[in-house]
């Protein structure tokens, strides 16, 4: 056992709540991880909602960090004892509101709920501004037009992100982009005019609140100002060695963390997220003219306007798959490895037909409202003359989880005249080197880069953003990564090609054709 010096000098702590899995990152001061801990869960469908029960998401958190603990002991023979700053990040949108005492009023409702149709629909008309069904607002009013009976009694709306740092600090806070999530922005804070228009729409109901008094405040990404409290150290370490007083930065969303964790915050810079859920951000130079329901606007942590393509749905039907070729295997008698398995599986597919020999799969486990489906079911299809063969099926699979992103870009690009010369992508799908980061390149005909620092996803991201919030720099943040923590840090770059693209858009269009036919079921 080499004990590891790093833990003397200065360390910064990111925990992201994502979708499948609670991941701790802390990193030195040269902005590389120590050591991480995490945690699996997974959400349940539960009267018509995908949600996480709330002990879950306290036991998670703590269970997260006593790993980290754990693994700092087991491989260092030392304890935690050196936090300079905190940051919590998770799923962004989704509904939790609470009343004045902080009791829960109704279950968490994530993401990847499509039960905001109505709502969202009116508010976009209102603001002309697309208003998509996930985000909080949305929530929040179409809990309105069903007169649920809580809606009365709510003193906070917040995100998973908001509410456990509302248990670390007792501040109701939240961070740029993660608010931006929540309700339009303008600027670096919600939008004023807005915020009226939403109270005058709904001034009728005589409720006690408006929307100012039950949103959380919006803190800037260089401040440092709120700190872990004793209640906050106790909820968070179970151990109770975990000191109170330790500077918390002001919490983000998954999207936030993915921009910092791929230094794509600057204008014209744009990145990919592939896990549960897939999403593209490209840094606008300036608002788009346009509103449309493919297309969010939000903002980067540092305030400027990113357009957002998201996918309710990403790997989840693959992984699927890979468990059932695990499953084959093992009735075989073989002992395969998953990760194995993925490589063979992955690689494999890079031997396919351009076109996937005219299969199709959709890989949608949830709704998908960029395409326009609006119940869940996965399907896939092929036609009289397809060549199927696992090569050809699995790289259709791949297609799948990244299909609902060139839809989006299609409409930037034809509609706005907006393309980006190269995109940084992180997530699971790219666990297995050059496979889906060249069938990406291939499918949105861009450029594909893949720092060396992917795997450390979202936690190393908001770590970066607790370090940053108490660093000594007059630099904005997009300097500060520059100059300090990607100064080094080498990357893979895949072109697309040109045959292989050319394949894509025919699979493309098979893709678009069959979408008709999956809401007949």
């Amino acid at each position: 056992m080499i004990e590891d010096n790093r833990l003397d000098r200065k360390n910064f702590l990111g925990i992201e709540l994502g979708s499948t899995r609670i991941k701790a990152c802390l990193i030195d001061d040269t902005f590389s991880p120590i050591t991480s801990g995490s945690y699996a869960w997974d959400n349940k469908f539960k009267n018509g909602c995908w949600t996480y029960d709330i002990d879950d998401i306290h036991t998670g958190i703590q269970q997260c960090f006593a790993d980290l603990r754990h693994n700092i002991s087991k491989t260092n023979g030392t304890e935690l004892c050196n936090i300079n700053s905190i940051g919590i990040s998770g799923m962004m949108h989704g509904y939790l509101v609470f009343d004045k005492n902080m009791k829960l009023l109704t279950p968490f409702r994530t993401w990847r709920n499509t039960i905001t149709e109505p709502a969202a629909k009116k508010l976009s008309v209102l603001f002309n501004f697309n208003i998509p069904q996930r985000w909080s607002i949305a929530h929040l009013y179409q809990a309105i037009l069903n007169d649920e009976s809580h809606i009365h009694e709510i003193a906070h709306i917040t995100t998973i992100s908001g509410y456990i740092h509302y248990l670390l600090t007792g501040k109701h806070e939240i961070g740029v982009s993660e608010g931006s999530g929540m309700f339009p922005f303008e600027g670096s804070n919600y939008n004023e005019k807005m915020l009226d228009m939403f109270d005058e729409l709904i001034k009728d109901k005589g409720f006690a609140w408006k929307i100012r008094d039950i949103l959380p405040k919006v803190r800037p990404c260089s401040d440092c100002g709120t700190v872990l409290t004793e209640t906050g150290a106790r909820f968070l370490d179970l151990s109770g060695e975990l000191q109170p007083g330790i500077p918390v930065c002001a919490p983000e969303g998954d999207a936030g963390t993915g921009m910092i964790a791929t230094n794509s915050i600057k204008p014209k810079t744009g990145n990919i997220s592939a896990g549960t859920s897939v999403f593209s951000l490209l840094v606008l130079e300036k608002p788009i003219s346009g509103m449309y329901p493919e297309i969010d606007i939000v903002m980067t942590p540092d305030a400027f306007p990113v357009a957002l393509i998201h996918s309710n749905n990403g790997c989840s039907e693959l992984d699927a798959w890979v468990n059932i070729f695990c499953e084959f295997a093992s009735m075989l008698g073989l002992d395969a490895d998953k990760s194995t398995l993925y490589k063979l599986l992955y690689e494999n597919a890079l031997s396919g037909d351009a076109d996937c020999g005219e299969i199709v799969s959709y890989n949608y486990l949830a709704s998908e409202p960029v395409s326009g489906i609006k119940s869940g079911k996965p399907m896939y299809y092929r036609t009289q003359k397809s060549k199927l063969n696992l090569a050809n099926f699995f790289r259709s699979q791949l297609y799948s989880a990244v299909a609902v992103l060139k839809i989006g870009m299609d409409m930037l690009k034809e509609k706005e005249g907006i393309t980006a010369s190269n995109f940084c992508a992180h997530g699971g799908l790219f666990k297995v080197p050059g496979v889906a980061q060249q069938l990406l390149a291939n499918a949105i005909d861009t450029e594909i880069s893949v720092f060396e620092t992917a795997g450390e996803g979202g936690a190393w991201g908001m770590a970066l953003l607790a370090a940053y919030s108490v660093n000594e720099t007059s630099l904005p943040l997009c300097e500060w990564l520059d100059k300090q923590v990607f100064k080094n840090t080498k990357k893979v770059v895949l072109m697309p090609e040109k045959n292989e693209s050319e394949g894509f858009d025919n699979y493309f269009k098979l893709y678009k054709s069959g979408l008709q036919a999956i809401d007949m079921f």
